[in-house]
């Protein structure tokens, strides 16, 4: 059975091909959507910083525009970082205060507590992103990797909505990689991921695991489809199988379109999809 060595060679990424891969797949989409200009949210998180890089190796940097949200519970580093990845990589940056469009609401419903804040905030930043796509005429890129898509980890026409990923298949140990690969500043790659949403909150204290055990787990339960069995014979505690085992399957309304009530012959996205039947 494998080791957490053989694991993490598993998860090692061709850096060159990926990179190579998911800049014509950028472009490609990008086009083909009648499109030639990104935009997406910089956060100062890695997973932001290898998108925006990407975007702008498949766009050029003048087509990519970098759009910071801060609340004013934002950490001001995560402001930094950002304004350090889009000097880094070239691109327009655009800032957008968040703070008193959000107030006014939490201060109307009063009760709400770190997580419900945490949403309106996510909302309301695809709000911007949105909106400034209709502006300049540009696709919403997204940035949600396979672990956070996995788990559930991200908001719901939130941090969760674009037009295209190019990070959804790849685990948040394999961003890392691609991350160091693009030449991106260290400081970006090696702090602790945060959804920023409160002082000193992180991802992985969230969790109460590192990216490093899920990554791997997850690795086994979803590319190799192993049993819990055999995850336990990889040297994971059945506790922990079973707890990522619910939180994938409890998210999953969280990875497919809305449930549509079927009462015709010709249903969409269940027996009509565009993509098969008119050719895109």
């Amino acid at each position: 059975m494998e080791t957490a060595s053989k694991l993490e060679q598993s998860l090692l990424l061709d850096t060159g091909l990926v990179e190579r891969l998911l800049v014509e797949f950028l472009k490609d989409e990008t086009h083909q959507a009648g499109f030639s200009r990104g935009v997406l949210g910089l956060s100062g998180g890695v997973d932001s910083a290898v998108c925006v890089a990407l975007a702008a190796k498949a766009l050029g940097p003048e087509n990519v525009l970098g759009v910071l949200m801060p609340h004013r519970t934002s950490n001001p580093h995560s402001r930094a970082d950002a304004e350090l990845v889009a000097h880094t990589i070239g691109i327009k940056t655009e800032l957008v205060e968040i703070t008193a469009m959000v107030e006014p609401y939490l201060q109307i419903i009063g009760d709400a507590d770190r997580v419900r804040a945490g949403n309106v905030m996510a909302r309301e930043r695809m709000i911007i992103l949105f909106d400034l796509s209709q502006r300049d005429r540009a696709l919403v890129f997204g940035t949600s990797n396979k672990t956070e898509l996995l788990l559930g980890y991200g908001t719901l026409f939130g941090d969760m909505a674009c037009a295209i990923n190019p990070l959804g298949d790849l685990y948040k140990s394999q961003v890392w990689q691609l991350a160091r690969a693009l030449g991106l500043p260290e400081q970006v790659i090696s702090k602790k991921p945060s959804a920023d949403l409160w002082d000193g909150q992180t991802d992985e204290g969230e969790f109460g695991f590192t990216y490093a055990d899920v990554d791997r787990v997850l690795y086994l339960m979803v590319d190799e489809r192993r049993t819990d069995d055999e995850c336990v014979a990889a040297g994971f505690s059945r506790e922990f199988i079973l707890r990522i085992r619910g939180m994938v399957s409890r998210s999953q309304f969280k990875r497919r379109p809305p449930l549509i009530a079927k009462v015709s012959h010709r249903t969409v996205n269940i027996d009509f999809r565009y993509a098969r039947d008119w050719g895109i």
